[in-house]
């Protein structure tokens, strides 16, 4: 159940499944389709996108999310879940950047401005569960964003 104030701030409980839900019964080890928080679906009118999912084991295939590109600006968030060190990732992620290679085992935000390519994501090890997050802070809507390079369905 989602949930708005008097004051106009909305508690979302109940995400939409929208991103890789044509993938669902094919990519393993990865939250499939993942959880959508925010989006012009979920609080209308608000211009902002924001999903992720949870990794708990390598994901198979590997990798499932190839080169593309947005005409947005997005935020890439990888979040370690181990409370004693919160830094570590407990993973270790090839994420090519317009043609350059970066090596993520860290709890940290990748910013990709409209435009610029990215992918092939690539799980080189997966020691314990972890979150990726996608945000777009400028479209509301999963299918303008491409968000992952997922075809939509």
């Amino acid at each position: 159940m989602n949930r708005t104030t008097p004051e106009g701030a909305v508690l979302i409980e109940e995400p939409s499944r929208e991103v890789g839900a044509s993938l669902a019964d094919v990519i393993k080890g990865h939250t499939t389709p993942t959880l959508t928080f925010m989006s012009d679906e979920l609080i209308p009118g608000y211009n902002a996108y924001m999903e992720y999912g949870w990794i708990w084991e390598m994901p198979e295939p590997n990798p499932h999310i190839h080169e593309h590109l947005h005409d947005y600006d997005e935020f890439i968030i990888h979040i370690g879940t181990d409370p004693h060190n919160p830094s570590d990732l407990g993973a270790e992620i090839e994420f090519v950047v317009g043609g350059t290679t970066l090596l993520i085992s860290r709890t940290s935000t990748l910013f990709i401005p409209a435009g610029l390519k990215h992918g092939p994501v690539v799980w080189k090890r997966v020691d314990r569960p972890h979150i990726q997050m996608g945000i777009f802070p400028t479209v509301g809507d999963m299918r303008k964003t491409n968000v992952g390079g997922y075809p939509v369905g």
